[in-house]
């Protein structure tokens, strides 16, 4: 039988986890075992908040929508119902920035809003 040699697989594949690993706290950092089960748990989870990231940028933009509508006074989804009804292609990223950096823009787009209705 011929005679496998497995050369530095296995010292290439610790050496790359322990890599991911610094910085860990204790064993974490120093330990195959523990610190494989870490990297496999903190890619886990890099993985789920790459999704998370952009609902909470969504719940951020509409919660500073409503605030700067309320202002206006109207409520966010009657200005989101106005400016569909518009034809406004603005989505809740660019409505939320012009909402804090150009307040008097906001205002014209919920006029246009409030007229739709």
């Amino acid at each position: 039988m011929v005679r496998v040699k497995r050369g530095n697989v296995a010292r290439k594949r610790r050496k790359k986890v322990l890599k991911i690993a610094k910085g860990y706290v204790g064993s974490h950092s120093k330990l195959f075992r523990a610190a494989n089960q870490q990297v496999m748990k903190a890619l886990k989870y890099a993985y789920r908040h790459r999704r998370e990231r952009k609902r909470e940028f969504r719940r951020l933009w509409i919660t500073r929508i409503n605030a700067a509508a309320r202002t206006e006074g109207l409520a966010y989804s009657r200005l989101i119902d106005g400016l569909t009804k518009a034809r406004v292609g603005l989505n809740r990223k660019m409505l939320a920035q012009m909402a804090i950096l150009d307040p008097q823009a906001f205002s014209q787009v919920t006029t246009i809003a409030k007229n739709s209705l």
